[in-house]
């Protein structure tokens, strides 16, 4: 992966070519909140590959009723940084390859400030329907350039049978849920306590994030500052390692992603595991090797002295600066995160939606259990660190805290060391 370029490429005089595609970055609208987009025509969807058919329904929908500005969809590999990477390549090479770009929450603020999407008109987006966290992530130097799409939260998954039997509540805090082991797992035999992701790759990040919030620091400030000379921060990371030196996660619980944890909590290998929504659909389908149907629950992760802080997960879409026919985008976009699009992506995908309102449906509720316990999770989720070159930023994070994790360095080593590659990073 190439390190995302330190400052913005001016934009010189403009060709008749650049001037088509749109080269030289977002151009304003006569309210002067957003891209003046007129051009109508055919359009592409860019994003990670989907199983669940429902972006498909929607492109259905969409081009049965708009015959002459059809959508195709482009689905990329699964993993995230390679998505980044091909959007990021396509942005450079001022093709107009892709559209309607499907991006992580937090590559908005890299993608605005590179001039890779546009500005979007004001009034594109019902945000005061939305969980108030998530509408932040839409946004660059106060100005909107993504609409939400898709939310995501932490939960942390947990044995009811087991618990029930011991007559333990879910854990809220950290020496809570190490509690709840101590009483369990004396009669569970191969059982370790809990599990996240914590191989070096996003994950790391994630959880490393939600570690330090949990504890009442930040790995950034709203500006890119880092402030990880804390004792939170401290805190927050020698929960971890603790975690890794006590037996309270498993071995192999350093080569977590989001996958392989998910089996050994199915295969009645922990207690608690920390993941997205998208588990509880999985884990609860009676399959070859899945011993927990019927047997687990969710609950908020756990803190230092409370609930804990999530990672804001979720997706936006944005509009490619060097697409054609923006209009047709720009309609796609407000239809496809409507929220009747929120509504089927919840109940034929399992999606976290963006709208309030959809949380405190009584027969969704039914439906899916996870989502009281989710919007709690994303009403109280703290974003991850908000600077505007995330991807290099990322790396450094997983590179220092898979050393303290590891062994190889002290976290009071670890964290001076990204505190400083951090606050080189910055613009």
């Amino acid at each position: 992966m190439r390190a995302i370029e330190r400052r913005l490429l001016p934009c010189t005089a403009v060709t008749a070519a650049l001037t088509l595609l749109g080269g030289c970055g977002p151009s304003t609208a006569s309210d002067g909140s957003g891209t003046d987009a007129k051009e109508r025509g055919p359009i592409t969807f860019v994003s990670g590959k989907n199983t669940s058919g429902t972006v498909e329904k929607l492109i259905k929908r969409w081009n049965d009723r708009h015959p002459g500005e059809k959508v195709t969809f482009i689905g990329l590999p699964e993993d995230s940084e390679e998505q980044r990477a091909k959007m990021i390549r396509n942005a450079r090479l001022k093709a107009d390859t892709y559209t309607v770009l499907t991006l992580d929450v937090v590559w908005t603020a890299e993608f605005a400030a590179n001039r890779w999407i546009d500005e979007l008109p004001k009034s594109s987006f019902p945000f005061d329907k939305t969980l108030g966290p998530i509408n932040g992530t839409a946004k660059y130097r106060d100005k909107l350039f993504a609409m939400p799409y898709t939310s995501d939260g932490a939960l942390l998954y947990y044995r009811s049978d087991l618990l029930e039997k011991a007559n333990i509540e879910p854990p809220k805090t950290w020496d809570e849920m190490r509690e709840a082991c101590d009483e369990v797992l004396p009669k569970q035999k191969g059982m370790s306590c809990y599990g996240g992701q914590f191989e070096k790759y996003e994950g790391l990040t994630v959880n490393f994030s939600e570690a330090v919030n949990s504890a009442g620091g930040q790995v950034t400030d709203a500006k890119g500052n880092p402030h990880l000379d804390t004792p939170e921060a401290k805190r927050g990371l020698d929960n971890l390692i603790k975690g890794f030196r006590d037996g309270t996660m498993p071995e192999n619980g350093i080569k977590f992603m989001e996958e392989n944890g998910r089996q050994d909590f199915e295969k009645e290998r922990l207690l608690f595991y920390r993941n997205w929504p998208y588990q509880y659909g999985v884990s609860n389908t009676k399959a070859k090797g899945n011993k927990v149907v019927d047997k687990f629950g969710v609950a908020p992760i756990p803190g230092e002295k409370g609930t804990g802080a999530s990672s804001l997960g979720g997706h936006n879409l944005a509009l490619s600066s060097t697409a054609r026919n923006k209009a047709t985008a720009l309609d796609f976009m407000r239809y496809v995160t409507s929220e009747e699009g929120a509504r089927l992506r919840l109940t034929k995908a399992t999606q976290a939606p963006v709208f309030a309102k959809l949380y405190d449906d009584p027969k969704l509720a039914e439906d899916f259990p996870w989502l009281p316990v989710l919007k709690k999770s994303i009403v109280g989720a703290e974003p991850r660190p908000r600077v505007v070159r995330y991807g290099d930023a990322s790396k450094v994070i997983q590179q220092e805290v898979h050393a303290a994790l590891t062994g190889k360095k002290s976290s009071a080593a670890a964290l001076e060391s990204l505190q400083k590659k951090l606050n080189a990073l910055k613009p």
